[in-house]
């Protein structure tokens, strides 16, 4: 659960790093104008959509990422409706409450995006953003019913950090299956939606994005491993260990940085 201790963001630098005390490690911004804030927080947004795209899981309509807005976080941003996530821009954004009215922006958004968003935005106050999509590895996944299991390092980050929403009734239309889908979350960074999906969360979008490309990752190996023998898997107190590293916060938001890197080189457009 990511509620569970994990090493500070000084002993996981130098645990992590060598050169610390010499270089720069980079680290979350903090900010003093709260508006600086919401514009680059709209930013990173932005840009997860656009690595969404890198990786391709844009599907039609479906998928949706969200940040709780810094300056009312009863609100949070999302995407707009049928833009392709490698053309949306943080212009583009939109924000809505909590009761579902656009609140500022310029399109329609996912019901969808509403109804499962909302509240999980509204039932972990610790989680800053969500990401959903319907990835190929992801829906295959799901379709088994199962958790992952600890066969590497990084599905050690996911190890009882997770959990399966066994419930499918169809698209997801209301605020009564989002709550479902929240207590099913329940204190973990992630849940396999069952014949759905996958979808993370994080205190930045950064992580929760970082966190997503990362399940989707172990899902697909899990695959393969399984169609070719019995898993091997890592010991419950190595596993443990491993995700007190992995899944540390300073982590999970450093993995988005190249990608963020990436994005900026192939087109940084979305900045506007």
């Amino acid at each position: 659960m990511m509620t569970l201790s994990a090493p500070s963001i000084s002993e996981t630098v130098k645990q992590m790093t060598r050169g610390s005390e010499r270089f720069t490690v980079p680290t979350p911004p903090q900010f003093d104008d709260n508006q600086a804030q919401r514009q680059y927080e709209k930013q990173r947004l932005a840009a997860a959509f656009r690595v969404f795209a890198h990786y391709g899981f844009d599907e039609g309509l479906a998928g949706h990422i969200t940040q709780r807005d810094c300056i009312e976080p009863d609100t949070f941003w999302v995407n707009p409706l049928a833009i392709h996530f490698s053309q949306i821009k943080a212009s583009d954004l939109v924000r809505v409450d909590h009761q579902g009215n656009i609140v500022e922006g310029h399109h329609p958004i996912n019901n969808a995006a509403f109804a499962i968003h909302s509240r999980i935005h509204h039932a972990r106050p610790d989680v800053n953003a969500v990401a959903h999509a319907h990835t190929t590895f992801g829906r295959a996944f799901s379709a088994l019913g199962q958790t992952l299991q600890p066969i590497s390092q990084d599905a050690c980050m996911f190890y009882q950090n997770h959990s399966v929403f066994d419930t499918f009734t169809g698209v997801v239309a209301e605020l009564s299956e989002g709550d479902m889908i929240a207590d099913a979350l329940q204190g973990n960074m992630a849940v396999i939606l069952q014949n759905h999906g996958l979808l993370t969360v994080g205190t930045s979008v950064d992580a929760a994005a970082a966190n997503f490309v990362m399940l989707d990752s172990c899902c697909h190996s899990q695959l393969i491993a399984q169609s070719a023998g019995e898993l091997n898997v890592i010991s419950h107190e190595v596993a443990m260990q491993t995700r007190a590293m992995n899944a540390n916060e300073l982590v999970t938001w450093g993995n988005f940085q190249p990608m963020y890197q990436l994005m900026v080189a192939k087109d940084d457009s979305f900045l506007s």
